[in-house]
């Protein structure tokens, strides 16, 4: 009993000593700065026009930003589907636009800012493989739309036309600050 007793103990310190540490292989936990991320198209949890849709034009939505911090060198967007192919049954992430290396002073993109960037700013290649945007298309049902903003510590260069997963490892280490706005759609009759 007495073993038992402190055995119980031991692995009761142990649990306390490392509450506050992540699980092995997990990245460590950082308290990164809030960008407030907005479009005059659509609010957060609402439904995204047609017109920025397969439906319609299928021109990327105006986006803006602030709050990036001192020692802001450039933004970087990205913008996926969680919820492809099916949000009742998710499969994969769908990447509709990967920018990065936008000027840090910029602060919003207008509507079909994807056919014209400003200067120095790069596109990556979405999950089309092509290296512009790509406007939500859903298959079923109604999706949600992840519009991710990050200010980073420096410019990334020339990656070629980096994926989602590529640009997420060039920023490792280099975000000073991050937001999001959710938008929805749905194809008409779907």
């Amino acid at each position: 009993m007495l073993v038992r007793a402190r055995t119980s103990i031991a692995a009761l310190a142990l649990a306390a000593a490392c509450a506050d540490k992540p699980a092995p292989g997990a990245p460590p936990a950082v308290n990164t700065p809030t960008l407030t991320v907005t479009s005059p198209a659509f609010t957060e949890g609402s439904s995204i026009p047609a017109e920025y849709t397969c439906e319609g034009d299928d021109v990327s939505p105006p986006l803006a930003w602030s709050g990036a911090p001192p020692g802001t060198q450039s933004i970087a967007i990205i913008v996926d589907d969680p919820d492809a192919p099916d949000p009742a049954k998710p499969k994969r992430v769908w990447v509709h636009w990967v920018v990065y290396d936008l000027p840090p002073e910029l602060g919003a993109l207008a509507r079909d800012a994807a056919a014209a960037l400003p200067a120095g700013a790069r596109h990556g290649n979405n999950d089309w493989s092509k290296p512009t945007w790509g406007g939500p298309c859903p298959p079923i049902g109604r999706h949600r739309y992840f519009h991710k903003v990050y200010a980073l510590d420096r410019k990334l260069g020339d990656l070629g036309a980096p994926t989602k997963a590529a640009l997420e490892d060039a920023m490792k280490g280099h975000i000073l600050a991050q937001g999001q706005l959710v938008g929805t759609y749905a194809k008409t009759g779907g």
